[in-house]
């Protein structure tokens, strides 16, 4: 990217069953609310953040997508450009954390990434704050171990760790957009600059 022209824009895709917490999630990062009410998503729902990254200004486009079968056809369209994939579940549902398999290689199938083998998958246990949890840290870290995802848990409700991931899968992204720069234009640069929103602190 050249001078002048703004932050780098990484797209962020939140996947996994309906009810899991990707709204509320996403919701608590962003904007710093949670609310119980639950609403389904209906079809997409985008929102954005600006963040400086190891020292670069990004705006992080992050879509939730809806987990329900009726709006999967949207996942075409949606996946393709994507930078990195958030596969949620919900802790106190093993059945949510079964459908990951599925929703990975959806993803990869609908969302064709030019290196799938390398493409960054973190993996996001919600609903810790309850008490009937079905799936332990460790069944979940070892299935991200054996598909190569990195593997985050917290609350949006008690707003536990809810920064962690966001940051991490916008490493990743930041990562993925510089691979691919340099594939497509044999070069990579940037200026950075510093965002009206951080949470890490720029140091260029």
């Amino acid at each position: 990217m050249s001078e002048g022209k703004g932050p780098v824009t990484l797209k962020i895709i939140l996947i996994g069953n309906s009810g899991v917490g990707k709204s509320s999630f996403m919701n608590r990062y962003v904007n710093h609310r949670f609310t119980n009410m639950y609403r389904a998503t209906i079809g997409t729902d985008f929102f954005s953040k600006l963040l400086t990254v190891d020292g670069i200004s990004v705006t992080m486009q992050i879509w939730d997508t809806a987990g329900t079968e009726r709006f999967q056809s949207l996942g075409t369209p949606l996946y393709r450009g994507a930078h990195c994939c958030l596969l949620v579940f919900d802790v106190t549902s093993k059945a949510s954390f079964l459908a990951l398999e599925a929703w990975k290689k959806e993803f990869l199938v609908q969302g064709e990434p030019m290196d799938p083998s390398h493409f960054p998958f973190i993996v996001l246990g919600n609903k810790t704050d309850l008490s009937d949890r079905e799936v332990s840290g460790r069944m979940a870290r070892q299935w991200c171990e054996d598909t190569g995802a990195e593997y985050f848990e917290g609350s949006a409700k008690d707003d536990v760790d809810v920064e962690k991931p966001f940051l991490r899968a916008a490493q990743a992204a930041l990562q993925q957009y510089k691979k691919h720069t340099l594939e497509n234009t044999g070069h990579f640069q940037i200026t950075c600059k510093q965002p009206r929103e951080t949470h890490n602190t720029c140091e260029c």
